[in-house]
């Protein structure tokens, strides 16, 4: 299990990245589109990446909402059915 302090940058992570796509968490959540433990998921899955800080890069390289997770997110399918109204 990865550290908490892991846990904490890597649910930071999802959280920006779903904000800078467009997706408001909370608001899937409270939707029914995502629950609790496809959130859970999604931080483990993005815990495993082997380069967050390119992540970093990125996310303070976008000027705007809307677009699409670079490829090598671990949770872009999640972002993309969430962005389209799926269930994630």
């Amino acid at each position: 299990m990865p550290a908490s302090t892991t846990l904490k940058r890597h649910a930071a992570l999802v959280d920006r990245m779903a904000t800078t796509l467009g997706v408001d968490l909370e608001q899937k959540i409270m939707e029914g589109k995502l629950d609790f433990d496809g959130l859970s998921d999604a931080v483990l899955a993005c815990s495993g990446c082997s380069n967050p800080d390119e992540c970093e890069k990125w996310l303070d390289a976008q000027a705007e909402t809307g677009g699409a997770a670079p490829e090598v997110c671990r949770n872009s399918d999640l972002f993309e059915r969430l962005k389209a109204g799926k269930r994630g």
